[in-house]
């Protein structure tokens, strides 16, 4: 007896599926496997999976050939995914698939269905260069902190007689400093890691909004920016907005040291009502950010060329109001300068 297939079930899975029955036929072909195979599901169901999927290994062999599916070893399962190369039938380019089967045996042990999945290898490659980036920025912004800190822990050990207490004092601060620096570096990469995962915890309260943009201003300039070098203002009445505090100031934060850090002349913040909530805008006067490279901004490492970071304080801005269940976008503003304009809805009270 033929066994039924509810195709549908498998169209919302993102990876490729092509299940092939006891008759070595193509009984199911999801649209994303059609979409990698380069073909069609009318074309592909009831015709040999092999003429479907004609698949090569490293060295050139069929696949089907090497592994024999259906009249090979009774004890085995399926196959682990690895790297294949799709050689299409009708003359287009080959191209790579990581490509996974699993085997589905009656009580006689006879293969009854052929599980195939596929995947675009262009997808793991994209990864595996995320984490080369990933490993390199951790590498390099690791480097100039830990490399001061170890220079002015050694020296001090070495000649602490030698120096004034003032001289000393300068170099525990310089220590202290360096070691901020890396605690940054680690709450980006624990805050990056945790937005991936979907696993960012809100702790939601009741929030001044413009009292949390003036703490990260006020910080600034303890710090030693002009108080010029700022703008804060606050126009209409605000929501009750229920958001969660330690991440609305990470937002303002993390988008003051841009504005600060890429941009020049004063960087602006205005708060204003929106819909049943609150719209920010937080814009600079600097050269502002080139048209074709707007897309990219909120991506993970992106980075002005002529200057530092890590490129991961965008993308954590993003992930942070967008888990509040805002949206941000950047524009040119309207007289130069890069303008950041973000919603918060109101927000009701948390109990995570």
């Amino acid at each position: 007896m033929t066994k039924s297939w509810d195709a549908e079930a498998y169209e919302v899975l993102p990876d490729g599926v092509v299940i092939v029955d006891a008759d070595q036929c193509v009984a199911v072909l999801n649209s994303a496997a059609a979409r990698l195979l380069g073909t069609s599901r009318d074309a592909a169901v009831g015709a040999n999976y092999r003429s479907v999927l004609p698949i090569i290994d490293a060295a050139g062999r069929d696949w089907w050939t090497c592994s024999r599916p259906f009249d090979g070893l009774a004890i085995r399962t399926g196959q682990p995914e690895r790297l294949l190369t799709l050689q299409p039938t009708a003359g287009g380019a080959p191209r790579e698939l990581l490509v996974a089967a699993s085997y589905h045996r009656d009580s006689d042990r006879r293969v009854e269905a052929l599980v195939v999945t596929l995947r675009d290898a262009s997808a793991r490659d994209r990864q595996d260069r995320s984490r080369s980036d990933l490993i390199s920025t951790v590498a390099h912004e690791l480097r100039s902190p830990l490399t001061g800190v170890k220079g002015f822990a050694a020296t001090l050990l070495a000649k602490w007689d030698r120096f004034t207490d003032e001289q000393r004092k300068l170099m525990i601060q310089t220590i202290d400093a360096d070691a901020d620096r890396v605690t940054r570096l680690i709450s980006e990469l624990l805050d990056v890691s945790r937005i991936d995962a979907g696993r960012l915890e809100m702790r939601r309260q009741v929030v001044d909004i413009a009292a949390a943009a003036r703490s990260v201003l006020d910080r600034h300039i303890a710090a030693g920016e002009a108080p010029d070098r700022f703008t804060l203002s606050a126009t209409g009445e605000l929501p009750e907005m229920w958001a969660d505090p330690d991440k609305v100031r990470q937002v303002f934060g993390n988008l003051v040291e841009n504005g600060l850090r890429h941009g020049e002349g004063v960087v602006t913040i205005a708060i204003e009502p929106y819909d049943d909530g609150a719209a920010v805008t937080v814009s600079d006067e600097g050269p502002g950010i080139p048209p074709e490279v707007l897309s990219r901004v909120f991506t993970k490492f992106w980075r002005d060329s002529k200057r530092g970071g890590t490129g991961l304080g965008l993308y954590i801005v993003k992930g942070l109001v967008e888990a509040h269940g805002g949206a941000i976008q950047v524009t040119s503003g309207p007289e130069g300068g890069a303008q950041f304009r973000f919603t918060l809805p109101a927000g009701a009270p948390s109990f995570v």
